[in-house]
């Protein structure tokens, strides 16, 4: 009897263990059963396909989303520091070769100030405006962005499948950095440099950040390539209009508010040193291929189109304003074939990876006719002191290369015009360029980019001379804004 009631408890023990475990079996079943199976690794064919669009620069699909291809960031890194060697020194020293002597610092200091000021608004909040998305606005971007919150070393599928983020965004400064420096040669000798500094912080908010969202952000009004619902199918491929036009136009405002120099018209104000000119131009030419074959935000075959065209009409504007001076002036100037290869450079950036070669020597051509009638012609018979020439290259070169581009864009060297684009076939632009008429769109965009450029200038050049005022006392600026500004001299003989 004892043997049994000992038995019995024990067997009880054991059947309810049993059922205990079997419960556990079952629920560790249905938990698993609910829960989302292991993604399955990429197959040897997604691979495949991945790794050719990585050659193609297209969407690799689920098999490498977020990584970076190695290759398009190199040449996006190297662009990025073209882009920052042509505003450092490039643009300094050709700019500083042209003023006189006793303010080559200025200019150079105008450079410096400019980039580390841009790249702080750039971090804080420009690169979330123009290249954000969540204000759902084709006129500024978004705020995800804010203090580059976000911006890491994967791609960003919106502007590149291929290339970090953090590296387009770094690429996209350089382009912010250098385009209120062009601003510099239509006031330079002239304008305080805390009122410089003031005027270039509220212009990067009120006009190039709208701007650049407009003709570049994945929602902007004027992005035909990429925004399947723009509003104007205009092209823009690296800153006829984001660039040289609104730079150029807000330069001659700001010129004419400002008013001419101390002796102007009166006493020589020929350049101090062709040598620091031909120098920056030089390195601007070189810079000019990580601005425009950068643009592509790829090592492909339209980089490589932009790089050859960039070429041909870059050469043939230089060697063009060279020979219009010899003939009409019986001599070849430094100064002229500077002037023309910069002009050159100005308007095919907008067309650069939208021509072809042919296309490219037409506005090679253009680019030196016509900005050398506003230089030598235009400027004397309106009396503006546009000190170095920035409208008369920027503004009128950004504006002619805008339409050229109407005229002369073709999809046989950029697919993305085509209708294998969604976006484009969608909004019309694919039609546009094969058949004729996307050069009404192009007028469309010169028109918006003339009343931001023209009238935000207006606004906040008034602005800033009520507040701090745009100029010196004239006996500084007759002695100079090197000492009196910056405490030294470019030259001490």
């Amino acid at each position: 009897m004892v043997a049994l009631a000992t038995v019995k408890p024990l067997h009880e023990r054991l059947r309810r263990c049993l059922c205990l475990g079997l419960l556990s079996c079952v629920a560790a079943s249905a938990a698993l059963a609910q829960a989302p199976a292991p993604a399955a690794a990429p197959t040897t064919e997604e691979r495949l396909t991945a790794l050719e669009a990585y050659v193609t620069n297209s969407d690799p699909g689920k098999a490498l989303t977020g990584v970076p291809g190695p290759g398009h960031n190199a040449w996006m890194m190297t662009s990025a520091a073209l882009v920052l060697f042509m505003t450092l020194p490039g643009l300094a020293l050709f700019y500083g070769g042209l003023v006189r002597k006793k303010n080559v610092l200025s200019v150079l200091a105008q450079c410096l100030g400019i980039a580390g000021l841009v790249t702080l608004l750039w971090w804080a909040v420009g690169y979330s405006l123009v290249f954000g998305k969540s204000f759902h606005s084709p006129f500024l971007g978004g705020s995800e962005f804010f203090l580059l919150r976000g911006v890491t070393s994967a791609p960003n599928t919106d502007y590149a499948f291929w290339v970090s983020q953090n590296v387009f965004a770094m690429y996209q400064l350089m382009f912010a950095i250098i385009t209120p420096a062009l601003i510099v040669g239509a006031v330079a000798e002239r304008m305080k440099y805390s009122a410089v500094l003031l005027f270039t912080t509220l212009w990067m908010l009120i006009v190039y950040f709208p701007l650049a969202h407009m003709v570049w952000g994945i929602s902007g009004f004027m992005n035909g390539v990429w925004n399947d619902a723009a509003r104007i199918s205009a092209i823009d491929f690296a800153g006829g209009t984001v660039v040289h036009m609104s730079s150029g136009w807000s330069a001659l405002i700001l010129c004419l508010i400002l008013g001419k120099r101390v002796g102007f018209g009166k006493e020589k104000m020929a350049p101090h040193s062709m040598v620091l000119c031909m120098v920056g131009t030089g390195m601007l030419w070189v810079g000019w291929y990580g601005f425009n074959a950068g643009s592509a935000v790829a090592a492909d075959g339209i980089a490589a189109n932009a790089f050859m065209t960039t070429t041909l009409a870059t050469a043939v504007a230089c060697f063009t304003w060279g020979m219009i001076e010899r003939v009409t002036r019986g001599h070849a100037s430094i100064l002229g074939f500077c002037s023309g290869a910069v002009a050159g450079l100005v308007v095919i950036t907008p067309a650069t990876g939208f021509v072809d070669a042919t296309g490219a020597i037409v506005i090679g051509i253009f680019a030196a006719l016509v900005p050398y009638l506003f230089v030598t012609k235009f400027k004397g018979w309106f009396g503006y002191d546009d000190a170095l020439d920035t409208f008369g290259v920027h503004a009128v070169g950004g504006t002619l290369g805008a339409f050229l581009t109407g005229v002369l864009a073709t999809g046989a060297v950029n697919p993305n015009l085509t209708d294998g684009n969604p976006a484009a076939k969608k909004n019309g632009l694919a039609a546009l360029v094969a058949h004729g008429g996307l050069y009404v769109e192009q007028l469309k965009a010169i028109g918006i980019t003339l009343v931001l450029s023209i009238a935000g200038t207006i606004v906040l050049g008034y602005l800033v001379k009520a507040c701090i005022g745009l100029r010196p006392s004239s006996e500084v600026e007759t002695q100079g804004l090197d000492i009196n500004e910056h405490g030294e001299e470019g030259y001490v003989l």
